[in-house]
């Protein structure tokens, strides 16, 4: 409070107006020292002084983002603490929205107070108003004149954010007043999420007997050709279940007698079903194919057992085609099924 009645009662002494290449505080400093090192004195205190302001969003953002997430109203990656126990994923949000901001705006100070301006005396009006409904819940020593005083404070902070809101809407508050609204809809969907998925999985006052486990456990591996690791995988494969069946889908002319032939020696007592796709597309005929199993033959889930080899270096990953990756992820949302990845890793 000092700091500005100070520099308002100065602005008013020196007759000092808003510039577009100097700010205010330089213009003050000016006037009273010249330029001497006082005033670049003045320059570095202002520059630690926005450190410090900035230093405070990366300390306190991430930690109210964690609490959030805690209370279920942001998602739960903002609880994790990095290898430094700070809230790695708020940090790394923040320098994203921060960058972001500073791309779009061009790092104008003029176009980004508004922005500012706005969030700033929400925050004030939201935090007094919280202060007041404290106080008339917990009623300590002076609860009243704690509810006159922030009460007060709340309603000067809304008007000026009202008046801002207003006179800066084309100027870039627009922005602040549509996003804050969608932030606050996205936070509510968020916890009502996370609220009907503990509902769903909870397990109730009554103890419920497991379901029992299904008689025989149907395994599909799908093999695009014959190696170590489809071997390995069929291997695996027929150590948890009797009913395994290898589904192969031919893209390429010729390939299949080959593969007959390799399987005669390889494949031993598995089951090879080809699929014929003529416009040379893996996944689609292998869903469809899971699917009429599932239809023709209704019981347990469908255990997809996914061979997959492992390059030794990780830049060699990106190679390859990532077949096993793509079958995962439209296996993990299908019902009914169970994936089971066999990892084979290459030495060489």
């Amino acid at each position: 409070a000092t700091l500005f009645l100070g520099i308002t009662v100065l602005v008013r002494v020196y007759d000092i107006v808003p510039r577009e290449n100097e700010t205010v505080v330089s213009q003050i400093a000016h006037a009273a020292f010249g330029t001497t090192p006082l005033y670049y004195g003045v320059q570095a205190a202002t520059a630690l002084i926005l450190v410090l302001a900035a230093n405070t969003s990366y300390a306190d953002f991430p930690r109210l983002a964690s609490i959030m997430a805690r209370d279920g109203t942001m998602p739960h990656q903002f609880t994790f603490r990095g290898d430094r126990l700070a809230f790695t994923n708020g940090i790394l949000l923040l320098s994203v929205l921060a960058g972001m901001l500073l791309i779009v705006f061009g790092g104008d100070t003029h176009r980004l107070i508004p922005l500012y301006a706005v969030g700033v005396f929400l925050s004030f009006t939201l935090s007094q108003s919280g202060m007041v409904l404290h106080h008339r819940k917990l009623r300590e020593p002076n609860w009243r004149a704690g509810i006159v005083i922030n009460g007060f404070g709340a309603c000067a902070t809304a008007v000026v954010a009202v008046v801002i809101a207003v006179a800066k809407f084309r100027e870039g508050a627009w922005i602040v007043v549509l996003l804050i609204p969608a932030i606050v809809f996205v936070l509510y969907n968020i916890y009502r999420h996370y609220r009907s998925v503990a509902e769903e999985l909870a397990l109730g006052d009554t103890a419920e007997p497991l379901p029992p486990a299904p008689t025989a456990q149907r395994v599909v591996v799908p093999v695009g050709g014959l190696n170590r690791a489809v071997v390995r995988t069929l291997a695996y494969a027929k150590s948890i279940s009797d009913d395994v069946t290898a589904v192969h889908v031919a893209t390429e002319e010729g390939e299949v007698e080959r593969l007959r032939a390799e399987w005669q020696r390889w494949g031993g007592d598995v089951p090879l079903v080809i699929i014929e796709s003529p416009y040379r597309t893996f996944l689609g005929p292998l869903l469809a194919y899971i699917d009429a199993l599932d239809a023709q033959r209704p019981g347990g889930p469908i255990t997809v057992v996914i061979p997959e080899f492992i390059p030794k270096r990780w830049w060699q990953q990106v190679l390859h085609n990532q077949t096993a990756l793509r079958l995962r992820t439209l296996l993990h949302f299908r019902p009914n099924t169970v994936v089971v990845d066999v990892p084979y890793r290459l030495q060489k």
